[in-house]
């Protein structure tokens, strides 16, 4: 397929994307027909529970799913104009992890425990970005990047020997090691406490800036989207329920399923006996 005119053209256009699952009980839709865009320079957050399609769909995107028959993905996922759903496997190489890094949740089970972080990072260096020259400073510069103490020498730990906040700083790290132009978080701050999440988000959102690139944020919490994404999409069963700016979405929820989400903030000095249930008979 031909790229996509290059006039005012988005970063990231998903239409119309459809994920199917086949087993032997049958075929179960886990996107169903969703739409969005990102800009260049944009942060976009995807909002709803686990199950709600969101992370298949970022995998989508650099064909990071099994094979058909056992998943087949219909629609257009265009990266600068380029339908990436049409490349074949020995075309994606360079944009996986080059032109669009992942930084997945659990940074304890992606990062190898048999390979010092920097040995990890600098692979990654070696197989985007062949003209670097000194692959060890480039890991060190790196990890300072992302504020880690004495990157000189934290370069030659173990991720074992890390708590999971500095591993989370490692696994980005390794993402922005190739200069990415899309950066997709996937749940970044689940395994980590309420401390080091708002430390994680400061970061991205400080990066962000810096590097000038886009970010898809992943995420099943309204609580970190505010202050970090321009827009919002909400998630639910395979479906776009809405979308929106934040400040908009945030002050005036239109759906149900969106009013529940955001309900479950904690907020200070309000006091809750439990969270709000959502009742997903009405939802359809």
């Amino acid at each position: 397929m031909k790229p996509e005119p290059a006039s005012s053209q988005p970063l990231l256009d998903v239409r119309n994307l459809e994920i199917t699952f086949h087993g032997r009980d049958g075929a179960m839709k886990a996107v169903d027909n969703i739409s969005f865009a990102i800009e260049k320079g944009e942060t976009l957050a995807v909002v709803g529970e686990s199950g709600s399609g969101k992370s298949v769909t970022a995998l989508a995107m650099t064909q990071l799913l099994p094979p058909p028959p056992v998943c087949r993905v219909g629609g257009n996922i265009f990266f600068e104009g380029l339908d990436l759903l049409q490349l074949r496997q020995r075309e994606l190489r360079r944009f996986r992890g080059k032109e669009i890094a992942y930084i997945f949740q659990e940074p304890s089970t992606s990062l190898n425990p048999v390979f010092t972080v920097g040995n990890q990072i600098a692979e990654a260096v070696k197989l985007h970005r062949p003209e670097v020259n000194d692959v060890t400073a480039e890991v060190i510069r790196a990890l300072d990047l992302v504020k880690i103490r004495d990157p000189d020498k934290r370069h030659k730990d173990y991720p074992h020997q890390l708590s999971g906040g500095m591993q989370q700083r490692v696994m980005i790290a390794m993402a922005l090691a190739c200069h990415p132009k899309l950066l997709v978080a996937d749940e970044p701050t689940t395994a980590l406490d309420v401390t080091i999440q708002a430390q994680i988000m400061d970061l991205l959102k400080e990066l962000k800036t810096k590097l000038g690139m886009s970010v898809l944020m992943i995420t099943h919490n309204f609580g970190i989207v505010n202050g970090f994404a321009e827009k919002v999409v909400v998630m639910f069963r395979g479906k776009i329920v809405e979308a929106g700016e934040t400040q908009s979405v945030l002050r005036n929820p239109q759906h149900p399923y969106t009013k529940a989400l955001i309900a479950c903030i904690p907020r200070l000095g309000v006091k809750q006996q439990r969270l709000t249930t959502i009742d997903y008979a009405t939802l359809g």
